[in-house]
């Protein structure tokens, strides 16, 4: 169940972006509806848009968490812990896979995106970035408020305001609704891995101290 649930994010998030990439432009917005629109952006950094540091080291990073996320589905799968805490694990690592194999790929297999034409596939290895180098794309914009800030209010009054400005991607969708779900219905579990966490620290501690008495 968890290896399906991973495949099938995966390919709709894949599905989505590749569409979004060879069929837009850089910064290209389509009008949905009012308040939902299309709008083809790439990030360097996490989910939602957000830069955080090294490029390399976010990307190795990404590769890290989601390896030991990997094992420790295998982990609960094995203890037959509950199909809808599998799924919702899942449905975070999918997402985090998701962008890293933009960050891993992209870059090798398209041109580099611009405003003045589609992107489009080229020779594996003669894209526009390295491996892990690649951008995410994201292509979701849901500006559900679109207004200005009051006159009387001080440093920001009548600047324009957005209500939800990230522009974001199937993946992100998939992280951020696993994780609200793990925390709504799920938070035993969570926590449970917290205090285990806490419980070995602990334990390896007074190994360490009883050690230290012992040879004193």
């Amino acid at each position: 169940m968890a290896v399906a649930i991973v495949a099938i994010i995966l390919i709709i998030d894949q599905v989505i972006k590749i569409w979004v990439k060879t069929h837009m432009t850089l910064h290209e917005q389509i009008d949905i509806l009012s308040w939902f629109k299309i709008v083809f952006i790439e990030n360097n950094g996490m989910a939602y848009g957000m830069e955080i540091g090294s490029k390399l080291v976010l990307s190795l990073f990404r590769v890290v968490a989601v390896g030991v996320l990997g094992w420790y589905i295998w982990q609960q799968a094995r203890k037959q812990a509950r199909w809808g805490y599998i799924v919702c694990l899942s449905m975070v690592l999918a997402g985090a896979a998701g962008n890293i194999f933009d960050s891993a790929f992209y870059g090798l297999i398209f041109n580099a995106s611009s405003e003045s034409y589609h992107s489009y596939f080229v020779p594996f290895g003669t894209g526009y970035a390295p491996f892990l180098m690649g951008k995410v794309v994201d292509m979701f914009y849901f500006p559900l408020i679109v207004t200005t800030y009051p006159e009387w209010m001080p440093m920001v009054g009548g600047e324009p305001f957005v209500f939800f400005s990230p522009i974001f991607n199937f993946a992100d969708s998939a992280i951020s609704v696993g994780v609200v779900l793990l925390l709504l219905f799920y938070r035993k579990e969570v926590s449970e891995i917290s205090f285990k966490s806490d419980n070995n620290t602990i334990k390896e501690t007074t190994a360490k101290e009883t050690t230290i008495d012992e040879e004193a």
